[in-house]
């Protein structure tokens, strides 16, 4: 690829990122050198792209309007050379999915090791952030979420379970000490293990049973990152700190060793498992159409 048309790609990334170090992480390259490239196109161009302060980068207009014809154009190029992958006797290259972390931690681990023994010659890279994201900015070529939060527009299949539930779990001195629950309205009354999302939000506790849904939101001495911290809400749980309501496998292997005790088990809600979801091009890179068939061969 020849320095004009790296310099094009460099532009783009740093707009979609939103930032010179972002788009170095979601390239695979150095803030330092995609500083370089968008000074040589601003200097070919003779127009400045982009506002740079000290706190974020963004597009002057005429750097909006560049990268709007930019990304369809750019698009084809990466496709039309990906193209070429596929006469190889195996796809080569590097996929990047961005993930959340009880993917991560449930559905992945299963899948990683035999994909990547099949396509040796494909790297993996794996994001893990659990809100909503922009894949194309991310600079990721797929991702992986739950139905309420997929992107729109976007190509959708299952991976890993078609169900999971949400359990409810507490350790057995914990019980002992302040009662079973026999309701979740009951919960109100106990210490509660909760988590929050990046933003802040702390969802509510919610349980179903004879399609009777209830929501309650507990108060407890402990509050954690959902996804990058809920192991420690599960040690505080089996220390007997309080309640933790979390992902049925999440806490399977402590409920089995007894560690942790089932509680409102006849509520315990299910839901959709989650989807492998991409931008539903013509012409999918080789490492993710190999990801793709590889994910649909194990659901046979």
């Amino acid at each position: 690829m020849d320095n004009e048309l790296r310099d094009l790609f460099a532009f783009l990334a740093v707009v979609r990122a939103g930032g010179f170090r972002e788009g170095a992480r979601a390239s695979g390259t150095s803030a330092s050198r995609l500083s370089d490239s968008v000074r040589r196109l601003e200097a070919r161009t003779g127009v400045r792209l982009l506002h740079r302060t000290t706190r974020r980068v963004m597009p002057t207009e005429a750097g909006e309007r560049l990268a709007e014809r930019l990304a369809p154009a750019l698009g084809e190029v990466e496709a039309a050379l990906d193209v070429v992958n596929h006469y190889r006797d195996r796809p080569a290259g590097t996929l990047r999915l961005n993930v959340p972390a009880t993917v991560a931690r449930l559905v992945l681990p299963g899948l990683v090791t035999p994909f990547l023994a099949a396509f040796p010659d494909i790297r993996l890279e794996v994001i893990v952030e659990d809100g909503f994201v922009d894949l194309l900015a991310a600079g990721c070529d797929a991702g992986v979420r739950y139905d309420e939060r997929l992107e729109k527009d976007m190509v959708a299949i299952p991976i890993g379970p078609r169900t999971q539930r949400m359990a409810t779990a507490a350790a057995p001195a914990y019980l002992d000490r302040h009662g079973r629950p026999g309701h979740p309205r009951d919960l109100l009354g106990h210490a509660c293990l909760r988590g929050q999302f990046a933003s802040g939000y702390t969802p509510p506790w919610e349980f179903e049973r004879d399609g009777e849904i209830v929501r309650v939101d507990p108060e407890g001495p402990l509050k954690v990152r959902l996804g990058a911290a809920a192991d420690l809400a599960v040690r505080a749980a089996i220390d007997g700190l309080g309640v933790v309501h979390l992902f049925e496998a999440w806490l399977q292997p402590h409920l089995d060793r007894g560690e942790l005790e089932p509680v409102l088990q006849p509520w315990w809600q299910a839901f959709s498992g989650p989807y492998l979801y991409y931008p539903g091009r013509r012409h999918l890179p080789a490492p993710l159409r190999a990801f793709v068939d590889f994910v649909k061969s194990r659901d046979r």
